[in-house]
């Protein structure tokens, strides 16, 4: 039905942008009281953007982005947020709520998504894919940002409920966002009546993971999950090897109460790797995610992209640390600098 209707709105365009215009405008009227509705005046609206000319879609980006209210609220509680003013962050963030109206959000033809670079495209695609038409949300509207951050204040104020609803809201947008995926993990930790969605959740964000950070952070949650199972000697494990990424003084700590509840347990960096793989957890990156590295890193050298090869490349080094890598960034930047 819809793509009939669609397909039959295309078939009437001319030549003539005018009159293009004029007639979708009418499309508009005539399918307001349709069961889609939504869908269909969503693509009309797309097809009246086409019929505009560049100097009307220069105009149209340039009021856009002057008339911003997410950019300006997120930039308004930026400084809150870095000052550790979290309260005064979340009272600004929850009066804006109050009158956000919805935006980008799914239909029955279309679904809507953000991807920070195109390695998280990449595993969206491999690891949950579309069951729609996938519509991008531009850059300059940073819905993603606004859904995490309120979620995440609510989270440091104890609102669980309220938090879990918007961090869903964002992991509907990105799926594969290792670190929206690890706040809602900190959620599951209490508001469960057991530990397995926080294990699960833990595990996914593990495989999305391609900073070092956020799999230091992923080792330590799921060390949380077997010190909670009493498994003291997994959990160890996955501390030690969560140190091989990030040097955390909260790893130190939860090594250190392992140890003190059990004092002749220690493990070798060779014994950590083979507990963690006799669990079947998943050890260091993903091999998906350097697969796809290469293959991006390829590309962009081939088009003689040399910012976007180099972004990508130090996303490798940092998980590697191999010295080929390295050298191919500083032969690289020596162009660019040339």
């Amino acid at each position: 039905m819809y793509e009939k209707i669609i397909s039959e709105i295309k078939s009437n365009l001319g030549e003539n942008p005018e009159l293009n215009k004029k007639y979708l405008s009418s499309q508009i009227e005539k399918y307001v009281d349709h069961p889609y509705s939504k869908e269909i005046i969503r693509e009309i609206s797309r097809m009246m953007w086409d019929c505009l000319s560049e100097d009307e879609k220069n105009e149209y980006i340039e009021i856009s982005e002057n008339e911003n209210p997410i950019m300006d609220i997120l930039n308004e509680i930026s400084y809150d947020i870095e000052s550790g003013k979290y309260d005064t962050a979340l009272e600004k963030l929850e009066d804006f709520m109050e009158t956000f109206p919805p935006m980008f959000e799914d239909d029955k033809v279309s679904e809507y998504h953000f991807f920070t670079n195109p390695l998280e495209e990449e595993l969206f695609n491999e690891y949950v894919g579309c069951e729609k038409v996938l519509r991008h949300i531009p850059d300059n509207q940073p819905l993603l940002d606004l859904y995490y951050i309120y979620g995440f204040l609510l989270l440091e104020d104890n609102q669980l409920e309220k938090a879990e609803e918007y961090l869903k809201k964002a992991i509907k947008i990105n799926p594969v966002s290792s670190r929206i995926i690890l706040e809602l993990c900190e959620i599951y930790k209490v508001h469960t009546y057991t530990l397995n969605k926080f294990y699960i959740y833990a595990a996914d964000a593990l495989k999305y993971a391609y900073y070092p950070q956020d799999i230091a952070r992923c080792y330590r949650s799921l060390a949380y999950y077997y010190v909670e199972e009493n498994q003291l000697e997994t959990a160890l494990a996955l501390l030690n090897y969560s140190m091989e990424f990030e040097l955390s003084p909260m790893a130190y700590s939860e090594i250190n109460y392992i140890k003190s509840k059990n004092g002749d347990l220690a493990l070798t960096p060779e014994e950590s790797i083979a507990i963690i793989e006799n669990k079947n957890i998943q050890l260091g990156a993903n091999p998906f995610i350097l697969k796809t590295l290469d293959k991006l890193i390829g590309e962009f050298e081939q088009n003689n992209l040399h910012y976007q090869c180099v972004y990508f490349l130090r996303l490798k080094y940092n998980l590697l640390h191999d010295e080929k890598t390295l050298e191919k960034i500083k032969n690289i930047e020596s162009e660019i600098n040339y």
